[in-house]
């Protein structure tokens, strides 16, 4: 998609007002490289703000290459910085560099006299170039006491509330990214499920004014001191991890007793005390939010010297969940699965995302090359960081279509597969073959269809 493109589309949710009393002068200044920050720039830029992005620029490149499946975000970014709406810059090797661009007279790094309207630190990219206390000393010898300081990312409980507290202004924020949706960047974060901030002077987001439209347009907010806003966004993960790991572990006892989980999950979303998100069985989660969120609450549980055994039987369901499929295609041949030929759709964490990071795709992989198995490989979105990764390997042999080659396989495995791609029953049904899901991405009318086999996660035919 190219940036033009958007001028002619522009979705119903870019006509957020510009925050009144916006200065058109003022600049916002970002720094990290990480997919938050490639996001809050082009929000940022959507709601009339001119932005300051500092990044290791390959680093930054790398990022939104990998992320090409945000089709939109990434035109918009493009259109952003053709426009200087959005300005990429070298993030320089300390932080007292950055402020004193901002702080002198002339004002030659920066244009048109530019005004700061707040620093956004993305943690997890900062770590990489600036050493904490260098970062710390710098804001604190800033002549701008008074512009707010943002703070987002994953770290131990209580880390970002001890660097607000070290660092000697009274507006320092915490905003944790609970709300983005990998593959839906964008429009989570303009229209964010749950807008939490961590403040270091209790009622003070009027500082924030440029960020008052994502507040608005949230479907429910809280403010709170940093450390309880910590504690929430790690307790909220942790949650929706152990949501998953309990289904897939009642998934399989469900396989025990021939029972459909997936309809089960259905009829528990009906009472109100549940709810039905993350009720889904599967291979597990990935991604890196929830696998990060997970060891970082570990870490702070060794810090404590507390025993979370809850937490790792979690963390350990959800690493063998993602050889239950394999173990099942095993069993399904007795065993007998050397040298075969597969078909594995998807490779993605999550359908609509690109990334594969933690995702089952890759220990499946390694147990079937294991036994000299050929593995042909759909996976729409994810194709292009699989070619990088196992570019050497000669049993993978990526695909563009799903179908094009089934002939030449034994079997079928669904990793990761979108609700908005209608499978083609039809075409499978040509070879007759053992389906093995994952994802139970199939329906139960398509599983009745199918003239092969199906092994699903605490589902079969």
């Amino acid at each position: 998609m190219s940036a033009d493109s958007i001028n002619d589309n522009t979705p119903k949710y870019m006509n957020i007002s510009k925050p009144q009393g916006t200065d058109s002068n003022q600049v916002c200044v970002l720094v990290g490289h990480s997919i938050e920050a490639i996001t809050s720039a082009v929000v940022l830029a959507s709601l009339g703000q001119r932005v300051h992005l500092y990044a290791d620029m390959d680093l930054l490149t790398q990022q939104i290459q990998q992320y090409g499946f945000e089709h939109h975000l990434q035109a918009l970014w493009q259109m952003y910085e053709q426009q200087q709406v959005i300005t990429s810059k070298v993030l320089p090797d300390s932080a007292d560099t950055l402020i004193k661009c901002y702080e002198s007279a002339s004002h030659d790094e920066v244009d048109n006299q530019s005004t700061v309207a707040f620093y956004w630190l993305f943690l997890d990219s900062i770590k990489l170039v600036w050493t904490e206390a260098s970062w710390i000393t710098a804001f604190n010898h800033s002549h701008q006491q008074v512009l707010p300081v943002v703070m987002s990312g994953i770290e131990q409980l209580g880390k970002v509330s001890a660097l607000a507290q070290q660092l000697q202004r009274a507006w320092v924020y915490y905003l944790p990214f609970v709300f983005l949706q990998d593959g839906d960047a964008y429009s989570s974060m303009l229209n964010p499920s749950l807008w939490l901030l961590g403040e270091k002077t209790a009622n003070s987001s009027q500082h924030l004014e440029v960020l008052k439209p994502l507040m608005q347009h949230a479907r429910a907010a809280h403010h709170a001191d940093i450390a309880t806003i910590e504690f929430a966004r790690s307790s909220i993960m942790a949650m929706l991890a152990t949501r998953v790991s309990f289904m897939n572990e009642m998934s399989r006892l469900a396989d025990s007793q021939q029972v459909d989980i997936k309809q089960v999950s259905r009829i528990m979303g009906l009472d109100d005390r549940v709810g039905s998100s993350y009720l889904q069985a599967g291979w597990g989660f990935g991604g890196n939010t929830l696998p990060t969120e997970l060891s970082k609450l570990q870490q702070s549980s060794q810090t404590h010297s507390l025993n979370m055994p809850l937490l790792q039987s979690v963390m350990h369901i959800n690493e063998d969940q993602k050889e239950l499929i394999f173990r099942k295609f095993w069993q399904y041949f007795d065993g007998f699965i050397d040298n075969k030929t597969v078909m594995v759709w998807g490779g993605s964490y999550k359908a609509g995302s690109g990334r594969t990071a933690g995702s089952a795709i890759h220990p499946l992989l390694a147990l079937l090359w294991s036994y000299n198995i050929r593995t042909i490989v759909y996976s729409d979105k994810a194709q292009a960081e699989l070619a990088v990764l196992y570019e050497q390997q000669p049993l993978l042999e990526l695909i563009d279509t799903p179908y094009v080659q089934l002939c030449k396989a034994q079997a079928i495995f669904i990793v990761s597969w979108s609700p908005r791609d209608q499978l083609d029953i039809a075409k499978v049904n040509q070879q007759a073959m053992p389906v093995f899901d994952a994802q139970n991405a199939l329906t139960r009318m398509q599983i009745n269809s199918l003239v092969g086999d199906y092994m699903g996660i605490g589902r079969t035919k």
